[in-house]
């Protein structure tokens, strides 16, 4: 990383982290906005105002669905968009929801401890942070008590250097800046150099010139 880059991010980190709290207003982080995968294969995209009995899609396999996508190992951006529909689906269901989050949980359980076990632990992990930020169903989150983003730190610790992760981890505690928080955005800006894909949501998420000039410089200093 090259001195104009550095400085970037130390002036910008703090501008970031005042932009990412003025759009809470906008929803919940982790489902009321789409993460950007190309052409990835996924879940059927779910609308945000969905209910049960729309569209033709089977609540009873979602667990189902969902766990063979993951089980495909695709990237991290494809899993927390795949988790972000399965979330939207989920609310409508109790019964859905609760059978996806317990399968999870003991997919991670009985994980190994490594970089593919890591994953098993990140989706469990991000997922309970989405059940917690369904809102307007009147009956408490399955996830309720359920501490996704210490999953989710331990996923990271296990995988090493996943920016894509960061990146998640940077919006599960968006709604509470501080210190960890900022330390996700900028792990997840400097492995943003080499992802495209990753550059694009961060742009998007958090945006604006700021962003888009550190990860500019970012570039150019390779």
């Amino acid at each position: 990383m090259n001195k104009r880059a550095s400085s970037l991010i130390a002036a910008g980190l703090m501008a970031i982290v005042f932009t990412c709290a003025t759009r809470l207003s906008a929803g919940p982080p982790l489902i009321c906005h789409a993460i950007e995968i190309g052409q990835v294969q996924t879940l059927p995209w779910v609308d945000l105002n969905y209910h049960r009995g729309d569209g033709s899609y089977n609540l009873q396999s979602l667990a189902k669905d969902t766990i063979a996508i993951l089980d495909s190992n695709p990237a991290v951006l494809v899993r927390m968009e795949t988790l972000r529909r399965a979330t939207l689906y989920a609310r409508q269901d109790p019964q859905a929801a609760k059978e996806l989050l317990t399968r999870l949980r003991a997919r991670a359980t009985e994980a190994p401890s490594d970089a593919r076990g890591a994953l098993a632990r990140f989706d469990f992990g991000y997922l309970a942070e989405a059940y917690k930020q369904w809102s307007g169903k009147g009956e408490p989150s399955p996830a309720a008590g359920v501490d996704g983003y210490s999953w989710v730190k331990r996923a990271i610790q296990e995988r090493g250097n996943d920016p894509e992760m960061e990146f998640a981890a940077a919006l599960i505690t968006l709604t509470a800046p501080n210190d960890d928080h900022r330390e996700h955005v900028q792990k997840a800006m400097e492995g943003a150099k080499t992802d495209a894909l990753l550059a694009q949501n961060l742009v998007s998420r958090f945006g604006g010139e700021t962003m888009s000039g550190i990860l500019t410089a970012h570039s150019a200093g390779r």
